[in-house]
């Protein structure tokens, strides 16, 4: 069981925006809570595997190929290790829970 309100937040800057991470790390199992700031744009493309669900906000991730999906509170995605090169940006505030 886990009690996000007393995992302690870490601060993650993008290329512009921030990233707050509540993470919790059970072997080879990462768990997080995720707050974006307004205007967040990740300062690099991920190759890890993440499953991914919106909790509130929009989300739109960018496919290193040039793809672009948009996700919405109640819609989720997976990628697996190594596959599509992803990265995250917001317009507004969004929260998002993620394992990988």
């Amino acid at each position: 069981m886990t009690d996000w309100n007393t995992v302690p937040r870490t601060e993650h800057p993008g290329e512009t925006g921030v990233a707050y991470w509540r993470t919790v790390e059970t072997g080879n199992i990462r768990v997080r809570l995720v707050e974006y700031s307004p205007g967040y744009l990740a300062d690099h493309w991920c190759s890890r595997g993440h499953v991914l669900y919106v909790l509130s906000g929009e989300l739109v991730t960018n496919l290193k190929d040039g793809r672009s999906f948009t996700l919405l509170p109640g819609q989720s995605y997976q990628v697996a290790d190594g596959e599509e090169p992803h990265r995250s940006r917001t317009a507004g505030r969004a929260t998002l829970f993620v394992v990988d």
